[in-house]
């Protein structure tokens, strides 16, 4: 009995890599796998990149992959990226591909200073022309990944060598100061965790591993960003994040100007109508690239390009959006490298529908929809009848030094992503409005904003809208939001001296069922995931004088606040 039990679990263990590609989706496994570990791949200036090469164990040429990490990839990583990246590299090998995985300048083993971005072009391309000179190239790459995996790959996209013939970017956008400075403001929880989760990888060998994978935990991080969220100046906030001042942050914060040639530098925003190789975009309904990926997507479609779109109910951190990832990237690279389009879906566009909870093919986004006005009234109701000639505006004080918080949504780790509002909304600074329980489903796919009428005693605010779907039982989940920066020359002014301001609240594709409740919350901040506004106009990064903000939000018929939402369906 002991003999046949240890005698299956062998079996299982020789046969997990098949097991696994299975479970996620793949097509069989087809070759055993070789490792060529720390080939050392020199860089114009000189610069080592430190790169392990994964190929299949068979006579004859295969195509390419490249990924390149920040995080890292073997053994010099920390264990859940060094599983993470070998996983993926013999994923791809074994199904028929040479896999190059490399680690980015000035990270880990790799030689060189590191400074996010920068050197991601340069790089990307001299390591595509070294793959094209070895021996074992059949004249085809693709690449791959999430996140910065995604980002290098923008990076390369413009005057691409012909070659590189697919790219499958994953939970990022190529605009990536617009990430960093959402809205006039500084993206705070995203740059200090993303700083932190940098900082404690490039530890290893410096303290023990278990500590540094602690201090990674959501818990941890938590309780040792607390102060930095909240410290001012924000240029400073690096030290209580990570021990010590961080330079590429502190430059972050000190040219916030899109024009900046720093910026300009590391923008690939014309790499998506420019890039000539097929793209399929994926992205997440709670990602902190989503608004960034959709800007990718309408850039390619007005240039005239197809691209394939996938977006699912997911999160930048989620495990299903990464194993979707890995099966939908290899179906792209297999069309596109190998010329096997079997699996390819047929409409270009795929997204989940929320509430819904089914998935959705079509020929393109956003589809057709009807943009449906739901008005803001007193006694905080939501409803699509024009509001009353007459209504006394909503109150309510903001203050920096006690900031509205946010409350999951897109952010770049958890805790993100959708949550139960209900001790949100009832703190003073925020306001909320309701339908009665809806007697049929109202299905909403598309971008959605609130279109708001209001009164500020500062010239310096914010206002933030979150659309919630409440079920019967009060549980109120946001869905999508936005956020409107207060400044002198922005908004249109009114007549009576009030401002209309047109918040951008991303988009969505839900389904409030019947029975729920459609609700609109309307604050003045939702801090760290935007820094909070001081109310002073001071620069942000050296800011910290602040004042409370008097805040008005109308509802009559000459101020239609109002919520528009892209419904579609009957």
């Amino acid at each position: 009995m002991g003999k046949r039990v240890m005698g299956g679990i062998l079996a299982l263990y020789r046969q997990r890599w098949q097991l696994i590609g299975r479970l996620i989706g793949l097509r069989p496994a087809e070759y055993d796998v070789g490792v060529e570990r720390n080939i050392p791949v020199t860089m114009p200036d000189g610069v080592s990149l430190m790169t392990d090469h994964y190929y299949p164990k068979a006579a004859g040429k295969f195509p390419t992959i490249l990924m390149r990490s920040v995080y890292g990839r073997g053994k010099e990583a920390i264990l859940p990226v060094s599983v993470f990246m070998q996983f993926l590299c013999r994923l791809g090998a074994q199904r028929g591909y040479h896999v190059i995985c490399q680690t980015a300048r000035g990270r880990h083993d790799s030689g060189g200073d590191f400074e996010p971005f920068v050197d991601a072009r340069r790089d990307g391309l001299a390591t595509l022309d070294w793959i094209a000179r070895q021996p074992w190239f059949d004249g085809s790459v693709g690449m791959v990944g999430g996140s910065y995996l995604a980002y290098v790959q923008w990076a390369v996209a413009v005057d691409a060598p012909p070659y590189l013939k697919a790219l499958v970017p994953l939970l990022i956008t190529s605009r990536v100061r617009e990430t960093i400075f959402q809205d006039g403001a500084v993206s705070l929880d995203t740059a200090l965790r993303w700083v932190r989760v940098l900082e404690l990888m490039a530890m290893k060998g410096k303290i023990p591993e278990w500590k540094i994978i602690y201090q990674l935990t959501d818990t941890a991080m938590d309780a040792d960003l607390n102060e930095a969220m909240n410290h001012l100046p924000l240029i400073e906030a690096d030290v209580p994040a990570v021990g010590k001042p961080v330079d590429y942050y502190r430059t972050w914060l000190v040219r916030p100007d899109p024009s900046d040639p720093r910026w300009q530098e590391v923008d690939f925003s014309e790499a998506p109508p420019q890039a000539e190789m097929p793209i399929h975009l994926m992205g997440g309904w709670y990602d902190i690239f989503l608004r960034g990926m959709l800007q990718d997507y309408e850039a390619m479609r007005a240039a005239g390009r197809q691209p394939y779109l996938t977006i699912g109910p997911w999160t930048h951190p989620n495990v299903a959006a990464y194993i979707t990832g890995i099966r939908e990237s290899l179906i792209w690279i297999d069309a596109h490298l190998k010329g096997d389009k079997t699996r390819l879906r047929k409409q270009p566009v795929s997204i989940y529908v929320m509430g819904a909870n089914e998935w959705r093919d079509m020929d393109d986004w956003p589809p057709p929809s009807r943009p449906t006005r739901y008005y803001l009234h007193a006694r905080r109701w939501l409803s699509t009848d024009a509001p009353e000639a007459e209504s006394s505006p909503d109150h309510y004080r903001y203050d920096p030094a006690n900031p509205t918080p946010s409350l999951h949504g897109p952010l770049i780790m958890n805790p993100t992503g959708p949550a139960d509002n209900r001790h949100l909304e009832v703190r003073p600074d925020v306001l909320t409005y309701s339908t009665p329980a809806l007697e049929a489903p109202v299905e909403i796919i598309g971008p959605v904003k609130a279109e708001l009428y209001v009164r500020s005693s500062l010239m310096y605010t914010d206002f933030f809208a979150r659309l919630c779907d409440v079920d019967p039982g009060g549980r109120s989940v946001n869905v999508c939001d936005g956020l409107f920066r207060v400044e002198p020359g922005k908004g249109e002014p009114q007549p009576d001296g009030s401002l209309r301001v047109e918040v951008d609240m991303w988009a969505t594709a839900h389904r409030f069922k019947r029975g729920h409740r459609i609700r609109v919350l309307v604050a003045s901040g939702a801090h760290p995931r935007w820094s909070r506004n001081l109310g002073m106009g001071e620069s942000l990064a050296t800011g910290t004088k602040m004042a409370c903000a008097d805040q008005m939000v109308y509802h009559d018929s000459a101020h239609p606040s109002a919520v528009v939402l892209p419904v579609v369906g009957s």
